[in-house]
């Protein structure tokens, strides 16, 4: 099962640079006779009396750069198990769709009598949203979930001065929650509180009790946490904050576990934003593309950013609400995105949504399930879309989280998240998402078994991986504090 078919020898020579493997002679490309006009040289100083390239047959230039290729992982090439980041594969039918000239090249400066097919399209969407979600109004200006959260807290901060509350200067954010939340609520110029998690993985009601006074702004819960938990006590957190004049803002970052099952709106959420490059056909990595648009309830609707989308007259337009916070970005959303998740929806219909969400769940605790002995389970109990294990099990024969992912790269597998949520110690995040078939799990799960058998027998090898890799350990904590992000040549 382990990766090593290509033998390490031949691996070897396919790391050669060209230049190494250059034979006077060979030719690796031939050109066609030139059909312009030759063009007359530069000035004699600019010109080089040489030009080294390397001298290589066809097939080897084609070896090597389709072994550089193969060095790249990616969704398409194997099995993403990242916790909280719903690294999965996406129909290539709305690729196909999103390169059509009339998507792929319509401009956000055209005036809006030419674009009325784009904004039906945005105008529809935001609709389906807010059918999601269950809340009244959506913005799809947001350009990533971290964007969805900052406009999520500008529409809090909004609200709450608008009705001359000065005082609500506090967000508070579970401890089990998205790492992004208390950065964007202080981004706002709010001051965060950490709500503490009870043993089993929910929001500590006595916890949130104490600290909810008349300075909560909001509370920030990601749903289901982190943990891939949902919290069967969500309805009175919510009825506490809202007892005490402070808004329910949902991290829905994690919807894919929920489609047709609940609508956040309905269990009280005042807010919720959504990654469409997560839960609704998009490419995910990379730092982009990417929106978190946010679905709003009615009473914050004057106050979400501009524009939105709206039909008047049989025309559609973008609008500006009352209270607007402002504008997030020069144009209205990355439409390519927006376009994905359009395509999506329609394509699954309420009958596929509720499905994918169904299987998003049955794989994550049918690994659950199977890994539960080899791994420390700390919140043994069904989970959603997610399942955290901890590797303190293995810890007693010297291998660590770190060590784990390592070897799983040997077996052939992306490494799952690791250390996060930090709630849990030697944390190991696993999302299989709904796309993974039940072939591709249990070859997974064959590995995370093996490797914790090699914990208790052969450690070393466990401690020393990756070893199938170009690059094998590197110095992590040199990386993090002293970054070499330039190529240099060498001497």
């Amino acid at each position: 099962m382990k990766v090593g078919a290509v033998p390490k020898s031949e691996q070897a020579r396919r790391r050669r640079l060209l230049m190494d493997a250059s034979q006077p002679g060979r030719v690796g490309s031939t050109l066609p006779d030139l059909d312009v006009p030759a063009a007359r040289l530069p000035p004699k100083a600019l010109l080089r009396s040489d030009l080294p390239l390397p001298e290589v047959s066809e097939p080897e230039v084609v070896r090597y750069f389709t072994y550089l290729s193969r060095l790249n992982y990616g969704v398409d090439s194997g099995f993403y198990p990242l916790g909280s980041c719903t690294m999965k594969y996406n129909p290539k039918r709305h690729e196909d769709i999103a390169r059509q000239p009339g998507c792929a090249q319509v401009h956000p400066l055209q005036p809006e009598a030419t674009v009325q097919g784009a904004l039906q399209l945005m105008y529809e969407l935001q609709g389906m949203l807010q059918e999601v979600t269950g809340l009244a109004a959506c913005t799809l200006a947001p350009a990533a979930g971290a964007q969805g959260e900052l406009t999520g807290m500008m529409v809090t901060r909004a609200y709450h001065l608008s009705r001359e509350d000065t005082q609500r200067r506090v967000v508070l954010v579970p401890d089990a929650a998205h790492g992004t939340n208390p950065a964007s609520a202080a981004m706002c110029g709010f001051q965060v509180a950490t709500v503490s998690s009870d043993p089993r993985g929910n929001v500590d009601l006595g916890a949130l009790g104490r600290l909810v006074t008349p300075e909560v702004a909001a509370i920030m819960l990601t749903m289901p946490n982190t943990l891939g938990l949902f919290d069967p006590n969500i309805l009175q957190v919510c009825e506490l904050v809202h007892r005490h004049g402070g808004l329910v803002y949902g991290d829905g970052a994690n919807m894919n576990a929920l489609l047709g099952q609940v609508k956040l709106g309905e269990l009280g959420f005042d807010i919720v934003h959504l990654n469409l490059h997560k839960t609704f056909s998009s490419p995910h990595g990379g730092g982009g593309p990417g929106a978190g648009p946010i679905c709003v309830s009615t009473s914050l609707a004057p106050f979400l950013p501009s524009p939105v989308v709206e039909l008047r007259d049989g025309r559609y337009r973008l609008a500006t609400p009352e209270h607007s916070t402002g504008r997030l970005s020069a144009f209205s959303g990355n439409f390519g995105v927006l376009l994905r998740a359009y395509c999506y929806i329609r394509t699954l219909g309420e009958a596929g949504l509720r499905q994918a969400s169904q299987d998003a769940v049955l794989n994550a605790n049918y690994i659950r399930s199977l890994l539960r002995t080899a791994y420390h389970l700390p919140y043994d109990r069904t989970c959603l879309h997610e399942v955290v294990f901890s590797a303190s099990r293995q810890r007693a024969s010297g291998v660590k989280a770190l060590d784990v992912c390592k070897r799983l790269i040997d077996y052939g597998f992306h490494p799952p998240t690791m250390y996060f949520p930090l709630v849990v110690e030697e944390a190991l995040m696993i999302e299989p998402t709904e796309t993974e078939d039940k072939e591709t799990l249990d070859a997974f799960i064959a590995a995370m078994r093996a490797i914790a058998r090699e914990a208790d027998t052969d450690p070393d090898v466990v401690r020393s991986a990756p070893h199938d890799t170009p690059n094998t350990r590197l110095d992590e904590a040199r990386a993090a504090r002293q970054p070499d992000l330039r190529w240099r040549p060498q001497a």
